[in-house]
C-alpha cells in the first residue's frame, strides 16, 4: 500500500520508524533535523490560506460598505466608496463562481475521461524532409 500510495504521489503518514522517507531526514551540525518538503501539503495549505483571506477580504468590504451605508450621503466620499466596494464584492463573487465553474469543468473532464483526447486533429504526420526534397538548389 505504501509503495502504492508512492508511486500514485499520494500523501502518506510519516510515523512509522522504518519508513523510507523518514529515514532520509537531514541532521546538520548543530541538531537541526531538516525534512523534505511535501508539494501537496504546501499547495493544500497555501489554498486553505488563500480562500480565507478571500473571506476575509469579502467580509472587510461588506463591513466597510455597511458602516459607509450607515453613514448616510453626508459622508464626504460617499458615492464614490459605495462604488468602489459595490464592484469589489461583485468582482470577488465573480471570481468564485468562475472558480466553482471550474471545478465542476474538471469534475465532467474526469469523469467522462477526455485525458488529451483532441476532436476533429487529424494523425500525427512526420514533416520530415528527403534528401530528394530538402535541396535548396546548389547552395
Amino acid at each position: 500500500m505504501d509503495s502504492e500510495a508512492r508511486a500514485n504521489g499520494e500523501d502518506i503518514t510519516l510515523n512509522k520508524l522504518d519508513d523510507i522517507e523518514a529515514n532520509l531526514d537531514r541532521l546538520d551540525p548543530s541538531g537541526k533535523v531538516y525534512r523534505r518538503i511535501n508539494m501537496n501539503h504546501y499547495a493544500t495549505k497555501k489554498s486553505a490560506a488563500q480562500s480565507m483571506l478571500d473571506v476575509a477580504l469579502i467580509m472587510a468590504n461588506s463591513s466597510q460598505l455597511k458602516t459607509v451605508l450607515y453613514m448616510g450621503s453626508q459622508y464626504r466620499f460617499y458615492k464614490p466608496l459605495i462604488v468602489l466596494l459595490s464592484m469589489s464584492i461583485t468582482l470577488q463573487v465573480v471570481v468564485g463562481l468562475l472558480l466553482v465553474f471550474i471545478v465542476v469543468i474538471n469534475i465532467f473532464i474526469t469523469a467522462l475521461g477526455f485525458e488529451g483526447a483532441v476532436i476533429g486533429l487529424p494523425e500525427h504526420q512526420s514533416f520530415l524532409l528527403t534528401t530528394e526534397q530538402n535541396q535548396t538548389g546548389g547552395l
